[in-house]
């Protein structure tokens, strides 16, 4: 199985300084350069050829990744940058839950109430807005998010049956998306190599990066790139 992991494009929350965090979206949605993001890495990823072996220049037949199943986080900004994916190729993104961001849905109301969690978009809400998307009983008709904010541990808890699943498909030959966030996706990939979430060391991503990891049968691993930004022109990139 190849996965790739895809961070999501550009939003709102992404772009305030340290002084305008108080000001910031429990569940922001894509910016105009986030937009023009998922759609250059929707294009890429339907028409240019991955690399069938990274440690080789032999290139996979066909055009575009071979992208099987699509996967996004239920949260706004994954959902968005999925849309474009999806219908360059041809795929209903699937929202799993248990891939959205650190923290859940929540606002910093400060010493007085602290971080309190929000419910999130409802079953009715996201498919008025992705009528195509597959939506899991977890979606439910009163949001997705149920709990307060998510501490690390909590969002390793998490990480630990996504890492799971993942390997209990490792035997197929699928090529699997997942579009989801920056501390997921650190912390996802440090699970991968049996490092603790609070290790010293960080794997970054840019708005819209590539990262993709072979699952072979035998039960080993290959990360054959991280953080893989050349569909991105320096304009786009975030």
């Amino acid at each position: 199985m190849k996965l790739y992991i895809i961070r999501h494009a550009q939003s709102t929350n992404n772009v305030l300084t340290e002084a305008e965090w108080n000001t910031r979206d429990s569940d922001p949605p894509l910016t105009a350069l986030g937009e023009q993001q998922a759609e250059v890495v929707a294009r890429h990823l339907a028409e240019t050829a991955d690399l069938e072996n990274p440690w080789s220049n032999h290139r996979r037949v066909g055009r575009g990744y071979g992208i099987d199943h699509l996967y996004c986080s239920p949260m706004a900004r994954a959902l968005q940058t999925a849309q474009p994916v999806g219908d360059a190729l041809g795929l209903n993104p699937e929202v799993w839950v248990d891939i959205h961001e650190q923290g859940g849905i929540y606002l910093n109301h400060g010493e007085e109430r602290g971080k309190v969690g929000y419910p999130g978009k409802s079953r009715g809400q996201m498919l008025d807005q992705f009528p195509s998307y597959i939506l899991p009983d977890a979606v439910g008709d009163e949001g997705w998010w149920t709990g307060d904010y998510e501490d690390l541990a909590g969002c390793h808890r998490r990480v630990l049956r996504v890492a799971e699943a993942l390997r209990r498909q490792a035997s197929g030959d699928e090529r699997i998306a997942l579009v989801t966030h920056g501390t997921f996706i650190d912390v996802l990939l440090k699970a991968l190599v049996n490092q603790l979430p609070d290790a010293p060391l960080f794997f970054p991503h840019y708005n819209t990066a590539i990262t993709r990891i072979d699952f072979r049968p035998d039960g080993h691993m290959a990360i054959c790139y991280l953080n893989k930004v050349g569909h991105l022109t320096a304009e786009l990139l975030s």
